[in-house]
């Protein structure tokens, strides 16, 4: 998430964005959780013209750019989750962008990327049973092992429990 806030911010040269963030911030990570977050973080930047598109069919009345910066990004890595991490439940990565965004966004922005987040997964799931593609899906990018890859360990995502309260 503070990998794609300060790109988002400055468009720093990438080498530059996670030589910063994994020497300066993050110096003493497990380097299985370096290599799965880093390719979230490329992934999602790679593919940001395709996220920021379907995004914005989703976001009436929302630019873009007018949207928190925080809760813009967070929304960002859910899709690029949504569209490329198929092995990671749907559910799983709108339930962590919501705990992100309560942990680091208001009240108001939970509701709001939660809404965001299902209206595009139903987008997704109907796209199968319609025949119609609403975004591109070009093959995954991959440079680092994934949750499914089985030659590496697996990178566990935080733990997630279902609140019967959530409205």
């Amino acid at each position: 998430m503070q990998m794609l806030y300060q790109y988002d911010v400055a468009r720093p040269p990438i080498d530059e964005l996670l030589e910063t963030y994994w020497s300066e911030l993050r110096p003493n990570v497990d380097e299985d959780v370096r290599r799965f977050a880093t390719s979230l973080v490329l992934g999602t930047i790679e593919r940001l013209e395709t996220i920021d598109r379907l995004l914005a069919s989703r976001a009436e009345h929302w630019r873009i750019e007018r949207m928190a910066t925080v809760d813009r990004n967070i929304l960002r890595l859910a899709i690029y989750e949504l569209l490329y991490e198929t092995e990671t439940p749907k559910i799983v990565i709108i339930n962590e962008a919501i705990e992100i965004a309560r942990r680091y966004s208001t009240y108001e922005a939970t509701q709001f990327i939660n809404g965001l987040l299902d209206a595009i997964r139903k987008q997704l799931d109907a796209e199968p049973a319609q025949g119609v593609s609403a975004v591109e899906r070009p093959t995954r990018h991959r440079e680092v092992p994934t949750r499914s890859d089985p030659s590496s360990e697996t990178v566990s995502s935080s733990s997630w429990q279902w609140d019967e309260e959530e409205p």
